[in-house]
């Protein structure tokens, strides 16, 4: 959660009463609080997204149901972020997006790929639907193999880099002009064309690996 003195400011209370609020939260287990700061503790637990994150391993094909998944939860997102977002959360938004371009240009593709986690995270955050926050708290994990194992298979086709961040500069132009449809519209074309370009790719290698086996067949 934001430092208490802005998340004080977003939530236009005073810090005494901003205090007392967390104190509660706490006390039902919807916060952690510890060193670094107060923390949105997730409804999932860990075993959860270890079952998922071992399905996507094993089962290369769950990783197109989860980007289904995405699809719809992400443009959910960044409508809602566009629609209710704070000066505060956009700015984060903003620092997000701002990393992916700085990744981008320095072609680092893990610092990359977590720029892309966080830019979907600060979405999440911006979004203030606390169902849709937990789940996805619960869910980050997942979230960050994903984009880390998709990009590393989209970086092997030229020009697919360019595309990504001009699709993430969509969703972020939406949010900060607070256009909703369009900041929907952009997430799930966003998501749509991840999916789309992965199944591409794996159809080309499963080609190409029949392809030489039938070439070391014949030899």
């Amino acid at each position: 959660m934001p430092p208490e003195r802005e998340l004080a400011q977003q939530l236009d209370v005073s810090r005494p009463s901003l205090r007392q609020a967390i104190s509660l939260l706490e006390s039902r287990a919807l916060v952690v609080i510890r060193k670094g700061g107060t923390f949105i503790a997730p409804i999932l637990d860990d075993t959860f997204a270890a079952y998922l994150l071992k399905l996507m391993r094993d089962d290369p094909e769950s990783t197109n149901d989860y980007l289904e998944f995405r699809s719809g939860i992400d443009g959910m997102a960044a409508f809602l972020a566009a629609s209710r977002s704070s000066d505060i959360d956009r700015q984060m938004i903003a620092e997000a997006f701002q990393a992916m371009e700085r990744a981008h240009l320095r072609a680092v593709p893990d610092e990359e790929a977590e720029a892309d986690t966080r830019f979907h995270q600060s979405l999440y955050d911006a979004g203030h639907n606390v169902v849709m926050l937990q789940i996805m708290c619960g869910l980050s994990g997942v979230l960050r193999h994903d984009v880390h194992s998709n990009r590393t298979k989209l970086y092997t086709r030229k020009g697919l880099r360019e595309i990504l961040l001009e699709q993430h500069r969509a969703i972020h132009d939406a949010i900060m002009t607070q256009d909703g449809p369009a900041a929907r519209d952009a997430a799930q074309s966003h998501v749509s064309f991840t999916r789309a370009a992965l199944t591409e790719i794996d159809r080309t290698d499963a080609r190409l690996e029949m392809a030489l086996r039938r070439f070391a067949e014949a030899e």
